[in-house]
């Protein structure tokens, strides 16, 4: 199987998630319209404040995220694969009277789609990685597109969360933790709402080891600020085996199970 028909089956998967997701209550439009800032305490606390600076979200999807930077005082610039989710991030963008940039285009080409544009910050966050076959040049993307002494952020499943599932109610190894090759994975629902059948079933995605991850940061010129893992999940992972806390955190319901669900890194361009 070559890379581009991998990644076109995706690119259908997600313009089928897009309008599933638009109205799902997972995304709840109707609540970020309102106010809502859809963005969680593990970037707020590490970013910090963004007021003024420039800031390029990678794999925006349809861009509250992206939105909620920009509503936070960013100058912000979204970019994802899927045509049908940018067309909705303009869509709401413009209806909120925001000025959020959205560009339709492969992770990779982000430095040619925003003109060879530099920014202060690079943010990508919850379910990235996974559709990603080439890190060190997705890393090499996020280097070029920092403006020297710029700071990089990312939080996302854990590669140890990827390779899990429940099995007789318990917690096993399904996947190897080591493995570069494509996983072919079905799944005839989409995580924001399992209520609704796709007719896209079959994606592509690939796992990577926390050290791959890092290596490939340190190896696009970056130095590693902060490295954190979590014991709790930016969604239901295990679905009826988890619990959402009062602080909008997913966590295992079974206190003897303790295995990081999530992690982030810093890095920071040399100025």
């Amino acid at each position: 199987m070559n890379r581009e028909h991998m990644i076109h089956t995706n690119l259908l998967r997600w313009n089928e998630m897009t309008s599933i997701h638009e109205k799902s209550a997972f995304y709840d439009v109707a609540k970020f319209k309102a106010g809502a800032c859809t963005l969680k305490s593990v970037e707020l606390d590490e970013i910090g404040d963004v007021t003024g600076k420039s800031l390029l979200h990678l794999q925006c999807h349809f861009g509250m995220d992206t939105m909620s930077w920009a509503r936070r005082g960013a100058r912000v610039t979204g970019i994802d694969l899927s045509d049908k989710a940018i067309a909705l991030a303009r869509s709401l963008n413009d209806e909120m009277g925001l000025d959020a940039r959205f560009l339709c285009s492969d992770v990779y080409d982000a430095p040619a789609a925003v003109g060879g544009e530099k920014f202060d910050i690079v943010f990508t966050s919850y379910g990235v990685l996974c559709w990603l076959p080439d890190l060190d040049a997705w890393a090499r993307v996020v280097s070029d597109s920092l403006k020297p002494g710029g700071t990089f952020f990312i939080a996302e499943g854990h590669p140890v969360e990827n390779i899990l599932e429940w099995d007789n109610e318990a917690l096993k190894v399904a996947y190897p933790y080591f493995d570069p090759a494509p996983i072919e994975c079905a799944s005839d629902t989409s995580y924001a709402d399992r209520t609704v059948k796709v007719a896209h079933t079959v994606t592509y995605q690939w796992q990577h080891s926390l050290g791959r991850i890092v290596g490939a940061l340190i190896g696009a010129g970056l130095t590693i600020e902060s490295l954190k893992e979590y014991p709790f999940s930016a969604y239901e992972k295990y679905p009826g085996y988890m619990e959402q806390g009062e602080d909008g955190w997913w966590r295992l319901k079974s206190q003897e199970v303790n295995v990081p669900l999530l992690f982030s890194i810093k890095a920071a361009k040399a100025k």
